[in-house]
């Protein structure tokens, strides 16, 4: 893969501008998408997203989010062929599970490459009900794969009072 470098271009000794020629490593399941959201859903290949977040406000602490999504979209190519292990955590801030029971979440898949395909999209939505949130603070969903963390989304909790006047406040 060759991309152009992100140092700025420089005149040549023909006083045309050039570019620095740098080889990027192709990094195994590119992720090209990832959010918290309301709703998500994968409708023939399209990624349909609605409402995306990273903070929640609540009146009263701990607090039960009903209903949310994580929506993602993986970038494969040849080199992704082969079995994975996808790895899905909601940590705190000590890097603690969310919920130490049901996570992290850990699904097998396998990837295979269509001869003649330089690449290929795959829409994984996660339905999530019923996230417990004991204090306010920064929490992380954390997506990998083969034990190595992709990304981290951050995701804000916030008590919230009402003001004299009838406005939210962070309390």
């Amino acid at each position: 893969m060759v991309e152009r470098s992100h140092r700025p271009p420089s005149r040549g000794c023909n006083g045309r501008t050039a570019f620095f020629i740098t080889t990027i490593p192709t990094l195994i399941m590119d992720i090209q998408i990832a959010t918290l959201c309301d709703h998500a859903a994968d409708y023939n290949g399209k990624l349909v997203i609605t409402g995306t977040f990273d903070t929640l406000a609540a009146r009263a602490l701990p607090v039960v989010h009903p209903a949310c999504a994580l929506a993602m979209r993986f970038c494969f190519t040849s080199e992704d062929t082969g079995k994975h292990q996808l790895s899905i955590n909601i940590i705190n801030e000590d890097g603690e599970p969310l919920d130490p029971n049901n996570m992290p979440i850990k699904p097998d898949f396998e990837v295979q490459m269509p001869k003649n395909t330089p690449f290929i999209t795959r829409n994984i939505v996660m339905n999530l009900q019923g996230l417990r949130f004991p204090t306010a603070g920064i929490y992380s969903i954390d997506i990998g794969c083969d034990d190595e963390i992709l990304i981290r989304l951050p995701l804000r909790i916030v008590q919230v009072t009402q003001g004299p006047n009838g406005e939210t406040q962070i309390a």
